[in-house]
């Protein structure tokens, strides 16, 4: 006796899926998705963006940083149709491989990674930081850092770097991080 469900002939369409445009990186994108998906999911997997990372799933690590509207925020904690018409900027969407954002720059030239999961975060909260106040200080970088875990330890490699962002920003006039 077959006690398995009939297969439908036709594929059910999932109630509450939406359909919208996300503009990611300066860019409108089409997504299909629920109302309550998180921006990372979204990311990740409907747009390939893999620069924010799933670390905790409850906006405590920053591995998942992205800013939007030029904001440092969670994206794992956010869902994605609820930030339809703000502009997120993921870190693919800093700079290009010819032409590094210069925090991009600076986390190279001081090594600010060892195993790198958490250097999305560190970049995207940087680039913020500098966004909002393009001279902090040391106290005021290690508060806007504080969020952001680094279980391997380079901490004093991370701000020597948002050190030298500031730096690279200030040479760079015009420059928006």
């Amino acid at each position: 006796m077959n006690m398995m469900a009939p297969q439908s002939a036709t594929p059910v369409s999932p109630v509450g899926l939406c359909c919208y445009a996300l503009t990611v990186n300066g860019e409108a994108k089409e997504v299909t998705s629920y109302r309550d998906t998180s921006l990372l999911l979204v990311l990740r997997n409907e747009l390939h963006l893999n620069g924010p990372k799933y670390g905790c799933g409850l906006g405590e690590c920053g591995a998942c940083t992205v800013m939007i509207d030029g904001i440092a925020a969670r994206a794992c904690v956010i869902p994605a149709y609820g930030v339809r018409q703000r502009a997120i900027t993921t870190l693919e969407g800093l700079g290009q491989r010819d032409a590094l954002h210069p925090v991009q720059q600076a986390f190279i030239e001081q090594q600010a990674a060892q195993c790198g999961y958490c250097l999305n975060g560190m970049i995207m909260t940087t680039a913020a930081l500098l966004r909002a106040h393009p001279c902090p200080s040391d106290q005021h970088i290690r508060s806007a850092l504080s969020g952001n875990l680094c279980r391997c330890g380079t901490h004093q490699e991370i701000l020597c770097a948002v050190k030298r962002a500031v730096q690279l920003c200030l040479q760079q006039p015009g420059t928006q991080p």
